[in-house]
């Protein structure tokens, strides 16, 4: 059964668990760094086609941030985990004094799933008006920041992609940051994970309704994609739950092949996840962008 799932560490284990092996793969290196103990960030770099192959990825780098606690509330966990959050953004978007970012919410803010893009778009501290107003082509503490939250294309009849490249060449940035909803293996992950990458991403990807892709390629500048697991397919849920009581897998994907329907589910707390991953990912994104008013 091919299982779906957006997360670089979910491909690698996956294909760990097809090759009945954890040894090292050709084209992809690992490495892990742990910040404190709720908080896991796991670094893997595809370097060659024999990386992309396995892991069904593009070459580039993919971090994933495990946060234990944030549901749970733990004291100074969202804190903790944007910091997190920055260190590894800072590895990928160096600050200095001309730096011009343009941060993009994909998603549809009424559709709670969905929502990650936009919500935290909003919250991101936007500055290219004052840069504008007072004709400064620099500041020694906070980047030049545009934010843009686009819609979806079912509500406004235009690719979302088309819209990104008109934004950016309006703005003109060095980097643009694209935050998305994704899709996971692991339920569990739609509460504890992040994934960054530098490799780009498909608007509705996690929503079963893949557009076109936003990368260097298309867009002709630097793209940090950042996203959070909000939904899990159907199938791969049922494959996972009735595996555990079964002694033929092969028999349970049949059975759903023959009789299951494609559907994306997410959890009961989704109100709670959204608003506690925009918060931790704008914030992280603030520290990163703007080191004179947030560090």
């Amino acid at each position: 059964m091919n299982y779906r799932t957006d997360l670089a560490l979910e491909s690698k284990q996956l294909y760990d668990e097809e090759r009945g092996s954890t040894e090292d793969i050709d084209g992809v290196i690992m490495a892990k760094i742990r910040y404190d103990e709720d908080i896991l960030a796991t670094r893997i770099e595809i370097t060659n086609q024999s990386g992309e192959a396995a892991l069904k990825k593009p070459k580039g780098n993919y971090i994933t941030l495990e946060v234990d606690g944030v549901v749970d509330e733990k004291d100074g966990i969202k804190e903790r985990a944007s910091a997190a959050l920055a260190a590894e953004l800072r590895n990928l978007i160096p600050f200095h004094y001309a730096l011009k970012v343009l941060v993009v919410g994909i998603g549809n803010d009424k559709v709670t799933p969905d929502a990650l893009g936009p919500y935290t778009a909003s919250k991101v501290k936007v500055t290219r008006h004052m840069f504008l107003m007072f004709e400064a082509d620099g500041d020694d503490e906070v980047s030049c920041v545009s934010g843009f939250i686009p819609g979806v294309t079912g509500s406004t009849g235009i690719e979302t992609a088309e819209l990104i490249k008109k934004a950016v060449g309006l703005v003109n940035p060095e980097v643009v940051i694209v935050i998305d909803s994704l899709a996971a293996r692991d339920l569990d992950r739609i509460s504890t994970t992040i994934q960054i990458n530098d490799t780009g991403i498909s608007p509705g990807g996690g929503m079963g309704n893949k557009r076109t892709e936003l990368s260097k390629t298309t867009l002709g500048k630097r793209v940090i994609a950042i996203g959070v697991p909000t939904v899990i397919d159907s199938r791969t849920l049922i494959m996972d739950t009735l595996g555990d009581y079964s002694q033929n897998p092969y028999e349970i994907e049949q059975y759903i092949e023959k009789k299951g329907k494609d559907m994306i589910v997410t959890s009961t707390d989704i109100d709670q996840v959204i608003k506690d991953f925009s918060d931790i990912i704008a914030n992280g994104i603030n520290i990163t962008l703007h080191p004179g008013i947030y560090s």
